[in-house]
């Protein structure tokens, strides 16, 4: 049995909806992918070592994750739903990508300096993200 085009719509992004609920679910992966890969690169940095394999597969995780979630909350903004957290969101939530990014052109993890720069980088991230979530859902749960 194939699904005719009109069964499908027209295919355009804008005529697909999302539930709220698969934000929050990513939000978790977020906050789970994120404590990993903080956790990693702070034990590296606390040892004073360079950022190995692990921790880079920890940091590619985490940012895809990010990303997805990113685009998800700009998707809802889309069908208008949360408006009322917008700048919490907009802070919350790109921070943790804009450490990401800072740490990609300041911390690299090539040596031990650097690891921890990425470290307090992936810190700031975190703490970030764990806010925009329970104040998130703060919202959520009114």
């Amino acid at each position: 049995m194939t699904a005719t085009t009109s069964e499908l719509g027209d295919g355009r992004i804008d005529n697909w909806i999302v539930d709220a609920s698969v934000h929050v679910t990513v939000g978790v992966l977020v906050l789970v992918t994120m404590t990993a890969a903080a956790g990693w690169v702070l034990r590296l940095a606390v040892t004073g070592r360079v950022l190995d394999t692990g921790g880079r597969w920890a940091l590619v995780v985490a940012q895809v994750v990010l990303g997805v979630q990113i685009l998800l909350g700009i998707k809802l903004l889309d069908q208008g739903q949360g408006i009322g957290q917008l700048y919490i969101h907009y802070v919350g939530g790109l921070l943790p990508m804009g450490a990401f990014l800072a740490g990609g052109w300041f911390a690299r993890g090539e040596s031990a300096r650097s690891t921890r720069i990425l470290a307090a980088l992936l810190a700031l991230g975190w703490l970030s993200a764990v806010m925009a979530f329970a104040i998130g859902q703060a919202y959520v749960n009114r």
